[in-house]
């Protein structure tokens, strides 16, 4: 039997990536790497929510889970720009 879990990955990964990228514009100076911190940081906040398919998830959630979802999406990753760019500020010290 031959089984493929290259499609198996967590949710909130390419959601947190792109709200990363996005988030980027209003947080200059903050390089390739600082900005892959941030999202560890912001990943590191979200509990793990491991699909084949997007819309798997997506599926399965009622409106009110899925406004619960986008909120916390949105505060780890407020959360996780704050806290890098506290650690780069102490290391600039």
């Amino acid at each position: 039997m031959s089984t493929d879990f290259t499609s198996v990955h967590n949710y909130y990964e390419r959601h947190v990536f792109d709200a990363v990228l996005a988030a980027h514009g209003g947080h200059p100076g903050l390089d390739g790497d600082t900005l892959a911190d941030v999202a560890c940081v912001a990943l590191n906040r979200l509990p793990p929510r491991y699909v084949r398919h997007d819309v798997d998830f997506a599926f399965y959630q009622g409106e009110k889970e899925r406004a619960t979802a986008d909120k916390a999406l949105k505060d780890a990753v407020a959360y996780a720009f704050q806290f890098v760019q506290a650690r780069v500020a102490m290391r600039a010290r």
